[in-house]
């Protein structure tokens, strides 16, 4: 009987390694996409305020239009993007916009939004995703996703590379870190969720934000250097009046 039990355990335990084994990235991503709201973002008319300036998104399906809005000393400006493309308008009326400034605009609108909804919009079909070593922070065990994007459909900043600490037992997106392209070189950022709302069945999260101390880290290592506190916190990541309908 007792050879019996033990051949039960062993056997539970080859097939949950196996199982483990064979957890995508995609399956990943998929299981935090739905655990932050899944459906409900594909039909949302989601509003916040990010430093000062206030954010509209509307999605229907595949159909999207981003916007934001904000005043000068004089003029309330509005930035619109969606399928068609970036258009600006100053007090209501349409203003033409050269082609290179409309593409940093776009580029602005596009990567508020992003941050704001993610894990939303890792299954775009620029996205490619890497499963990487499973690690743990703070005592918590971590899957641990690369995600890079192909020249077409990426965007202005395709050549960006991310990634995302998945927790293995919520499947909650925990920490996030990335590296950009700027003047002086390649620059990284570490993002630590500290506060996380839900509104309307929708997961929202504030970040702390960190870059690192040694300039010669690599992306990847990030998440070691903030446990041993090799990180300079830079700033808080935000969402005031956060509405959902």
């Amino acid at each position: 009987m007792q050879k019996l039990l033990l051949l039960i355990v062993i056997s539970f335990l080859f097939i949950a390694c196996n199982t483990e084994k064979t957890e995508t990235a995609d399956a990943i991503i998929n299981k935090a996409i739905t655990v932050a709201g899944g459906k409900k973002y594909t039909d949302a008319e989601i509003h916040f305020n990010f430093r000062g300036i206030k954010y509209t998104s509307v999605r229907k399906n595949e159909i999207y239009q981003y916007e934001r809005e904000f005043q000068d000393s004089v003029t309330v400006i509005r930035d619109v993007l969606n399928n068609k493309g970036f258009k600006r308008y100053v007090d209501h009326a349409e203003v033409s916009v050269a082609d290179s400034m409309a593409v940093k605009y776009a580029a602005s609108v596009n990567s508020v939004h992003y941050f704001a909804l993610l894990p939303y919009g890792l299954n775009d079909k620029a996205v490619v995703k890497t499963k990487l070593e499973e690690v743990a922070i703070h005592g918590k065990n971590y899957h641990k996703i690369k995600v890079t994007f192909q020249e077409d459909g990426g965007g202005e900043d395709f050549d960006d590379v991310f990634v995302y600490w998945v927790n293995k037992e919520s499947y909650t997106v925990d920490y996030l870190a990335y590296s950009y392209q700027e003047a002086s070189g390649i620059g990284m950022r570490f993002r630590e969720a500290y506060i996380v709302q839900t509104v309307n069945g929708l997961r929202f999260v504030d970040y702390n934000n960190y870059k690192p101390t040694d300039k010669n880290l690599s992306l990847l290592e990030m998440d070691k250097a903030f446990e041993n506190g090799k990180l300079q916190l830079l700033s808080k990541i935000e969402l005031k009046d956060i509405q959902v309908k």
